[in-house]
């Protein structure tokens, strides 16, 4: 019953983790299409039409680098002994 809801746990979390990033990325979005838009006019470019281009492509960038970063795959948690020794004996 354990594995169940260990199964069960960590789909929730998963999928709580999901939402969780696409709503930071849609704010973050947002955030960026004003900061481009806000700087072009400052330069003198009232004509913006590669803002929200610029800012997805900002956007993309930092998901795909904070994404694949190897930090990431360092913070995993260690396998527990006991559970190493178990898949051990079972694969024999």
């Amino acid at each position: 019953m354990g594995e169940v809801t260990d199964a069960l746990v960590g789909l929730i979390s998963g999928i709580v983790a999901f939402v969780v990033m696409i709503v930071l990325a849609i704010v973050s979005f947002f955030f960026t299409v004003f900061v481009v838009d806000f700087g072009a006019s400052l330069a003198g470019y009232p004509n913006n039409d590669f803002t929200v281009l610029s800012a997805a492509l900002l956007i993309a960038a930092a998901l795909l680098s904070g994404g694949l970063s190897p930090i990431n795959y360092l913070s995993q948690p260690i396998e527990p002994e006991e559970t190493q020794r178990r898949r051990e004996t079972a694969e024999e």
